[in-house]
């Protein structure tokens, strides 16, 4: 586990978009919360392209990547949205790079690929959190997801209970381990490839955004029969927004999902964490250890800095 150096007032950060396009009005917006916190900003050359749905070429956007993490002035490396595109870039990427400049990386949705492939090919822990077009630079981003970006200021310990939102247990008993995970979809995208991603003895956390009870019965079921539920220590059920639509007359709940896939696993799996494309969206470090406890219906995350 490699920890990236935490930030103070007055240091440099820089933003790509590595993904589709961000709306420039809500970055611009975005841009300005940073500043608020009293960092300087750095863009990345491409950061303004587009090239149909993605932001820039792979190559332009494999050289913002690259660019922020080789230059030494900046202390973070903030995603500007997400969309679609990072997974073009995982082969392309220079761990090698990343791993001798270890920096803050945030962010979340089509950024679980580069979460997964930077921990497991660096050791880096990064950061799943609000991206500064699709979130924060929206009107009704909201000042709870605004003060988990304290966190990277001063080593804190994440805890989450229910003072922050209700949890359902679905399975019993405690588990330690890293929490690793994100989007349900973009992990099932990466099944296959060098870049699936690793549960063993680790917590798992999914989430995922406008997708009905029989889509996310199939992705469940692929982590199923590849062995990555039974491979975790535990299961953290983020936000699902979106999935109870009247598009399919004849539907199983979400909580019948649930049900089939996690209530017979023998650990602890909690469902109804606000981390993921909702609000508030509260921020979590990847790759640090955590306790998930049924009983004490509460997750503990370790600091993402140091």
């Amino acid at each position: 586990m490699i920890k990236p150096k935490r930030l103070n007032q007055g240091d440099t950060v820089g933003v790509i978009a590595p993904a589709s396009p961000p709306d420039l009005k809500n970055l611009d917006k975005g841009l300005s919360f940073l500043e608020s916190l009293g960092l300087k900003v750095k863009l990345g050359v491409h950061v303004k392209k587009k090239h149909g749905y993605l932001a820039g070429n792979d190559e332009e956007r494999m050289e913002d990547f690259h660019q922020m993490f080789q230059d030494s002035e900046v202390a973070a490396i903030f995603c500007a949205g997400g969309g679609y595109g990072t997974g073009r870039i995982l082969s392309t990427i220079d761990y090698a790079t990343v791993k001798a400049n270890p920096k803050i990386f945030w962010g979340y949705s089509d950024i679980t690929s580069l979460h997964t492939a930077i921990r497991q090919e660096t050791g880096l822990v990064t950061f799943h959190g609000p991206m500064l077009c699709s979130d924060v630079g929206k009107e009704d981003f909201d000042e709870e997801s605004k003060k988990m970006f304290q966190q990277l200021f001063q080593p804190e310990v994440v805890h989450y209970d229910e003072r922050l939102s209700p949890l359902e247990v679905i399975g019993e008993g405690e588990a330690s381990g890293e929490v690793v995970g994100g989007n349900l979809s973009l992990l099932v995208n990466t099944m296959g490839t060098p870049y699936e991603i690793d549960t063993k003895g680790k917590l798992l956390f999914i989430e995922d955004v406008g997708e009905q009870p029989y889509r996310l019965d199939s992705f469940f079921n692929q982590l199923k029969l590849a062995g990555k539920l039974e491979d975790a220590a535990g299961i953290i059920l983020g936000d699902f927004s979106g999935t109870e639509t009247e598009k399919t007359k004849e539907t199983l709940s979400l909580a019948q999902v649930y049900e089939d896939y996690f209530s017979r696993l023998k650990k602890p799996v909690l469902a109804g964490f606000k981390i993921g494309h909702c609000l508030p969206h509260y921020s979590i470090p990847f790759g640090t250890d955590a306790v998930l406890s049924s009983h004490k219906k509460s997750l503990m995350i370790q600091p993402g800095v140091y």
